[in-house]
């Protein structure tokens, strides 16, 4: 479990197209075995310390000929910001993946004193 000491808490989120393939024959929709998209993003403000992060696909288009596989995931979470993170793998056909994401954590305060 991951505790948040201080007053004060930061909540971001957003919601980010990794990918549209389907459009220009990308890899995700032509290609076959493992296969993964990352995506870098930006807290709007920096937290104090790296936040608890959670994502889920909030669209996704795929072919229904072929089995559904996908692994969502963040990696690289700091203070500033992380990376969102889908993987698919086998004969999966992935048009396009937007996802949801929200980060929990410590922010500075106005009332915080920098002594060092």
């Amino acid at each position: 479990m991951k505790e948040i000491s201080g007053r004060t808490i930061g909540i971001d989120e957003g919601d980010n197209i990794l990918f549209s393939d389907f459009e220009d024959d990308g890899e995700m929709w032509t290609g076959t075995g493992p296969r993964e998209r990352r995506k870098a993003v930006q807290f709007s403000r920096p937290f104090r310390a790296p936040p608890t992060v959670f994502a889920t696909p909030s669209m996704w288009d795929m072919d229904s000929a072929a089995n559904v596989r996908a692994d969502v995931s963040t990696d690289n979470v700091t203070a500033e910001g992380f990376e969102l993170v889908f993987r698919t793998w086998g004969d999966t056909r992935v048009a396009r993946v937007r996802m949801r994401w929200m980060a929990i954590g410590p922010v500075a305060s106005e009332d915080d004193w920098d002594l060092y």
